[in-house]
């Protein structure tokens, strides 16, 4: 006796079912031999053989008979009667089973059955009427002669479980099995036919769709060929959809970039937002939406590009550098967002161009002076009439690239009103948390700002807010010595002058001597802006004289100058040329970088009031107040003077504001000189911060100061003790001409300065 596993198979009495010889021997594990019985059991899962056990069976089944084994020898078996199984037993080599008879009830006549079957042979030759396939179907219905062999047939393709296939064998009245057996082949019908009907509108639906399609791209391809012929008559719409489909954009971006050119079509050209949505996609469309690959980064290239375009400046270019490096050992833009802090004319923007050309990108400058709408930085919402792009977005459209360097010039004249803080709306900007998904107002949709390069410049740090300060690395641009202003204007600001106006190198010549004479008798300032401005007036005089024909090849020389700048030498603060008591020489520190003043007491018949000209602002008068108690702390015998004088305190020139606290020392050093009557020497100056103790505190902007002294004449300068590490930003050749004292307690000015003996 042989055990046959089936799934999902109906095995009912009087069917024959026929085997391949492979499978049945792969199941059964050994030859067929015809005449031997067959017990057909069904599993409750599909399992491999290997992994059958008892409990994956049902214990009703099928006993039968192996009828015949053809040529090929493929099985057939008949299946004679139910069984129920009394004892199984599962081995991976064998399945045995012992089983009894389970015989039908029979409540139902021949000609009832054939009746049913009858009516269901019928519906289903009806059924494969609708079919190719039919007319081969029609011819294995008719061969069929039981409700049985037509549903075991057709097991497979029943859309019932298996449990309902079970059902159907288990029925012991010939009734509940026939009307079980209906029902199945019913609803395989309906099911089926429902399926069909589905799937044919589903072919239909598809296959209108594939036809939109072809026509659609035969429209493109026609459409594509006339813009190639006439490229004038491309409509807009057209050439925005060519854009957006041929961008790089994120999926928000194309989204609302086809939501507005659906806008465009449904308005027309003579539609009133027309405009407004042209202007959108006009911009969006022309940003650069493609992710900019890393490119190697030639370390020496870059510190050769900044030593040929910029003299001096060696610990900016080095920091500069080491920005660089960073980003050449990433392979993406990382580090600080710089801030160049120094006085107009030092540099900062130019060296920002310098940079990207290190870099081999593009550069695009953004001026955020004077802005006071946080609109200017985010963009304008475009419900509002004339909206526009905040200055970023712009800046990397005019870029053309989504990586370049951007220069934020002026971040320290940023304003804020009712409108809005655009130094706020910096934050996000300039925070490489959140600028990959910087989000302008006017575009709506975000854009990657994270491989921007993003350096700042300002004059100084003290009204730019404390949360945008801490974002960046703040790199100070000392003043240029004078010499280094020569070799900067023989190297870069004459020729360019020269080239501007026309003139060639032979004729025109410029001496060092005349250079110096122009930027120490015609220029004030730490940077270079108003030496270019003064050599662009002497080229253009020169070029007046050539054309002219005066001569032929000019050279200027100092007893010139005064013709070629066409104006009169700038008076500077020099030393005094003499000492006298109660005049001492200060130091300050402008934006335009270093000065000298002169802080001048005097006492006159009076009430004991004190007298304060030049205005000076709240900080300073309080350092006028320190001033005067430490001079009576240290000159007791002098109280009267105060009690039958007035002390009048100027600081000239009386039209120029001036605050800050640094002038602490020079005031208290020139009430005491009053006191003592012992002038101190004109060439003495000094900076520094004083507090009831009597203690010198530290200042800033020393670079500044010094490089002031130097030019006025000064020879020694006292600076407070905390401040020596800051001369290591001081040039060599500044450090050289002055003698710099550091002190730490105002009576070692007052003794070193022969105030007090």
């Amino acid at each position: 006796m042989v055990v046959i596993p089936t799934h999902d198979l109906i095995v009912l009495p009087g069917v024959t079912f026929y085997f391949q010889k492979e499978y049945f021997q792969e199941i059964v594990r050994k030859e067929a031999v015809v005449g031997e019985e067959a017990i057909f059991l069904m599993l409750k899962e599909d399992r491999a053989r290997s992994d059958m056990k008892e409990e994956d069976f049902y214990y009703i089944g099928a006993s039968g008979v192996i009828d015949n084994i053809d040529k090929d020898g493929n099985v057939g078996i008949k299946a004679v009667s139910r069984v129920m199984v009394d004892m199984l037993d599962v081995t991976p080599e064998e399945i045995l089973v012992t089983a009894t008879d389970r015989p039908d009830i029979e409540d139902m006549d021949a000609d009832e059955q054939k009746k049913h079957y009858d009516a269901v042979k019928s519906a289903v030759l009806q059924f494969v009427q609708g079919f190719q396939w039919g007319i081969v179907a029609r011819n294995y219905i008719n061969q069929w002669k039981t409700m049985a062999e037509m549903v075991c047939t057709m097991s497979y393709h029943l859309s019932i479980s298996t449990e309902e296939k079970y059902a159907i064998m288990e029925a012991d009245k010939i009734s509940v099995r026939t009307a079980l057996m209906e029902k199945a082949l019913y609803e395989f019908i309906e099911v089926t036919k429902v399926s069909n009907e589905v799937q044919k509108e589903q072919a239909e639906t598809h296959e209108q769709l594939y036809r939109e399609e072809a026509i659609r791209k035969q429209i493109e391809i026609l459409q594509r060929q006339l813009d190639e012929m006439h490229p004038e008559n491309v409509s807009d719409l057209r050439k925005f959809q060519q854009k957006i489909q041929e961008s790089s954009m994120n999926d928000t971006a194309r989204a609302e970039a086809e939501k507005i050119l659906n806008r465009m079509k449904q308005e027309g050209e003579n539609g009133h937002e027309y405009g407004m949505l042209y202007d959108y996609l006009d911009f969006v469309t022309g940003l650069c939406w493609d992710k900019a690959e890393f490119s190697e980064i030639d370390l020496g290239e870059a510190e050769k590009i900044l030593d040929e375009e910029h003299f001096g400046l060696k610990k900016v270019k080095d920091r500069v550098i080491q920005q660089i490096a960073v980003m050449a050992l990433n392979k993406k833009q990382s580090g600080s967002i710089l801030l160049f802090v120094g006085a107009p004319g030092t540099g900062k923007t130019s060296i920002g161009q310098s940079i990207a050309k290190a870099l081999g990108r593009k550069y695009v400058r953004v001026s955020l002076g004077g802005i006071r709408d946080e609109a200017e930085i985010r963009g304008h919402r475009r419900t509002y009439v004339g909206a526009m792009p905040g200055r970023i977005m712009d800046g990397i459209k005019r870029s053309g690239a989504s990586n370049p360097v951007m220069v934020l010039d002026e971040v320290d004249k940023l304003s804020h009103d009712y409108s809005g803080d655009p130094a706020s709306a910096l934050l996000e900007v300039l925070d490489p948390e959140q600028n990959s998904t910087f989000t302008d107002h006017y575009m709506n949709v975000p854009y990657d700002l994270s491989d921007v390069l993003f350096i700042c410049t300002a004059n100084s740090t003290d009204t730019i807010p404390e949360p945008l300060l801490n974002r960046m690395e703040v790199i100070q641009f000392p003043g240029y010595t004078e010499s280094e202003k020569v070799q900067i204007a023989r190297r870069h600001l004459l020729p360019r002058a020269m080239k501007t106006m026309g003139i060639k190198a032979a004729n025109l010549k410029v001496s060092d001597e005349v250079l110096h004479a122009i930027i120490s008798d015609y220029t004030m300032e730490a940077g270079v802006r108003g030496l270019k401005k003064m050599l662009d007036t002497l080229c253009r005089t020169a070029a007046v004289k050539l054309v002219k024909g005066e001569q032929k090849s000019l050279t200027v020389s100092t007893k010139r100058l005064r013709e070629f700048l066409d104006q009169k030498p700038m008076i500077h603060d020099h030393i005094l040329e003499e000492k006298k008591p109660g005049i001492v020489t200060g130091l300050a520190w402008t934006q335009a970088g270093g000065d000298i003043l002169f802080i001048e007491t005097l006492f006159t018949k009076g009430s004991g009031q004190i007298i304060i000209t030049g205005q000076l602002g709240d900080v300073m008068k309080e350092s006028v107040q320190i001033a005067v108690s430490l001079a009576k702390s240290m000159f007791p015998d002098k109280a009267q003077l105060f009690e039958e004088n007035d002390l009048h305190i100027h600081v000239p020139a009386g039209a120029v504001p001036k605050d800050g606290p640094s002038a602490g020392i020079t005031l208290t050093t020139a009430i005491s000189s009053l006191l003592s009557g012992n002038a101190v020497s004109a060439s003495v100056a000094m900076t520094g911060e004083v507090s009831l103790r009597g203690v010198i505190m530290p200042i800033g902007g020393l670079p500044e100061k010094l490089m002031a002294a130097v030019r006025a004449g000064i020879t020694t300068v006292f600076i407070p003790k905390e401040n020596i590490e800051d001369l290591e930003d001081v040039a060599d050749e500044i450090k050289e001409k002055l003698e710099i004292i550091p002190v730490h307690k105002v009576e070692e000015v007052l003794k070193k300065t022969g105030v007090i003996k």
